[in-house]
């Protein structure tokens, strides 16, 4: 059931994590980065499961083939899934998707610390 966004978004983020940790002056500065990525990852890819008429998200979606940006975050083609029939499990799935996001990111801190 994993689509673009959520096979995309888990090595973006790990790539993201590694470069605060290579680019910010101090772990304040770190911290605050992490905190400014993942409200960023969070915030684009819940309006895009949300489906929110908001301005420019189609840029995302669109090249894709999508229909709506559930369909780029559950379906586009990646996999046969229907993401209008979407349900209680479905969600909880993709909410559960969302919360390992904060993991991403710190895997790639930890992963460039290491290098």
């Amino acid at each position: 059931m994993f689509a673009v966004s959520f096979l995309l978004d888990p090595p973006l983020l790990v790539a993201t994590g590694a470069a605060i940790e290579r680019l910010a002056p101090d772990e304040d500065a770190a911290r605050r980065a992490t905190r400014a990525a993942l409200a960023t990852f969070v915030g684009v890819s819940a309006l895009l499961y949300a489906r929110a008429p908001v301005p420019g998200l189609r840029m995302l979606w669109g090249p894709f083939g999508a229909a709506d940006g559930r369909d780029f975050m559950l379906g586009s083609g990646v996999v046969s899934f229907a993401e209008h029939d979407a349900g209680p499990r479905t969600h909880a799935l993709a909410a559960a998707i969302f919360a390992g996001y904060p993991a991403c990111l710190a895997t790639g801190r930890r992963l460039a610390r290491r290098s």
